[in-house]
């Protein structure tokens, strides 16, 4: 199933946004469409947040690996306004991207700055056809790198998904030297999605949070998800 970016944003708002949430919290309302995209895996996206707090790193890798050609195929998970915004907000000439997934914005960010590009599968077609940009396998809650090691550090689409979020934060910050960007989806917390998410973050305010409210940061929407800068004093 191959969707745009702009357009799952704008699903998902009527969902999250215009369906009650006594109706969209229910099994029986959400049951029917899960299974209709989703058909025999549609159990996992039923039951993948009550049993992931209860899973091993290799179960939780393996789900992903599984559930992988039923989820929407698309270069990137970034929107149009996110994509066109984070070149622009770069600082300094070395870039880690953390969850670089099928790599489109490691690539556009190699055209002026030298990018390491780190999931927790190393796609080595990518690797092959790219060989300016460094893809390493890394687990974002244990970044493989040296503290300071890059002036900028990326992360799009990544913390919702993760099962420790606040060492995945930590992690973030220990390896930037200047910067820390970061963009989620801005979605409300419901038992049922079509995502594999465990984290959500229904505005601002609510990542802000979750980031600990560093003064030398500043969060707001661009594209409809949810877009957040540090800086590292």
């Amino acid at each position: 199933m191959k969707l745009g970016r702009n357009l799952t944003v704008k699903i998902r708002f009527i969902l999250d946004e215009l369906v009650p949430p006594i109706l969209r919290d229910q099994y029986w309302f959400m049951a029917l469409p899960v299974k209709f995209v989703f058909g025999k895996k549609a159990d996992i996206f039923l039951h993948f947040k009550e049993r992931a707090k209860f899973m091993t790193d290799k179960q939780f890798s393996k789900v992903y690996e599984e559930i992988e050609p039923y989820i929407i195929q698309r270069g990137t998970d970034l929107n149009t306004q996110c994509m066109n915004k984070i070149p622009q907000d770069i600082k300094g000439r070395s870039v880690l991207e953390v969850g670089s997934g099928r790599g489109l914005l490691a690539i556009k960010l190699s055209k002026k700055y030298d990018v390491t590009a780190s999931d927790i599968v190393r796609d080595e077609m990518l690797a092959k056809k790219w060989p300016n940009i460094k893809f390493r396998k890394a687990k974002i809650e244990s970044l493989p790198f040296k503290s300071s090691s890059f002036d900028t550090v990326v992360c799009t689409h990544t913390l919702e998904h993760v099962l420790d979020l606040q060492k995945a934060i930590s992690e973030l910050r220990r390896v930037a030297r200047k910067r820390i960007i970061i963009v989620v989806p801005k979605q409300r917390p419901y038992k049922y999605t079509f995502d594999l998410h465990i984290h959500f973050f229904p505005n601002p305010e609510s990542l802000l949070t979750a980031m600990d409210y560093k003064k030398n940061a500043a969060c707001k929407v661009v594209g409809g998800d949810l877009y957040y800068i540090e800086d590292k004093i």
